[in-house]
């Protein structure tokens, strides 16, 4: 969930227009593609030098139309520094999921009422158990909470290769809205199975690490775009690699995290214009294979 890195090169101009939607699939409400992480950049102190840049990157958020912001009670102070900094209006127009990453009902019930309260949004749109730790014991509170109209979707987490597996076998036995996990143009295995299965089974997709914690950069670092680029309108290889992950219908959004508006700015970039064809992801895929 890595902020974009920005390597040097341009091809053709950026992309203009509203960013892409896509509809949650168990009830057709329809989100932009581009979301923000949380984890690190958010994680920050009181200090009014620490959270202008946030508040300015909320800011510029919201005004290009996204509305997705992925955060979690492990993300230190994420989730109260959110509380504070979004606006009243921010706060109409924003999809706000969260976690829960604890074990046991009572705790997780509570950690659940401390992120409403400390972000300041009593309906939280979706609570996702995070890394699956005590999953059924929070899946039959959420179902609860679902029904009583205090959340409005649930799902399940996770971030590394090895959990995809379990990922799938609850999607399988489990009615959910949301699952998300890691996905790039590095590391693909969650095309061969979890993709297609969360596609046929209607549940959304939240793609974390899209740049393997800025390890996808270092594949290209010093390259410019080549000119293929310009045929899925992207101005940068950050583009690049989150047109990649969103080219995959399944995908319904992906939350790379920053606090710094330049990048903010580069990654709604992906959210506009053309995405890639096979043809166009297998140039990707080969550009981040070839030294």
């Amino acid at each position: 969930m890595a902020a974009t890195a920005v390597v040097t090169g341009t091809a053709g101009a950026a992309a203009t227009g509203p960013l892409i939607t896509r509809k949650i699939p168990s009830t057709g409400e329809a989100i932009p593609v581009i979301g923000l992480g949380t984890s690190g950049p958010f994680e920050a102190g009181s200090s009014a030098a620490e959270r202008a840049p946030l508040k300015e990157v909320l800011e510029g958020f919201f005004a290009a139309g996204a509305r997705l912001i992925d955060t979690s009670p492990m993300y230190s102070s994420a989730e109260a520094v959110l509380g504070d900094l979004l606006t009243p209006a921010m706060q109409e127009r924003v999809f706000l999921a969260t976690k829960v990453w604890t074990r046991g009902e009572r705790d997780g019930i509570e950690q659940m009422q401390h992120s409403g309260d400390v972000m300041k949004h009593s309906k939280l749109d979706l609570i996702q158990v995070h890394n699956l730790l005590d999953l059924d014991t929070h899946l039959k509170t959420l179902r609860k909470w679902k029904a009583e109209g205090r959340v409005r979707y649930t799902g399940i987490t996770h971030y590394t290769i090895g959990a995809q597996p379990d990922l799938a076998r609850v999607i399988e036995r489990e009615k959910l809205d949301f699952v998300q996990f890691n996905y790039s143009a590095g590391t693909r295995n969650a095309e061969h199975r979890l993709l297609p299965l969360a596609a046929d089974k209607g549940v959304a997709v939240l793609v974390n690490r899209p740049f393997e914690d800025g390890k996808m950069f270092d594949t290209v670092r010093g390259r410019a775009l080549p000119a293929w680029a310009a045929d899925i309108d992207c101005t940068s290889w950050g583009q690049v690699f989150l047109k990649y992950v969103l080219a995959n219908p399944a995908v319904t959004a992906v939350i790379p995290a920053t606090g710094k508006v330049r990048h903010l700015e580069d990654n709604l970039g992906a959210g506009r214009g053309r995405l890639p064809d096979a043809k166009q992801r297998a140039l990707i895929v080969q550009a981040i294979t070839t030294s």
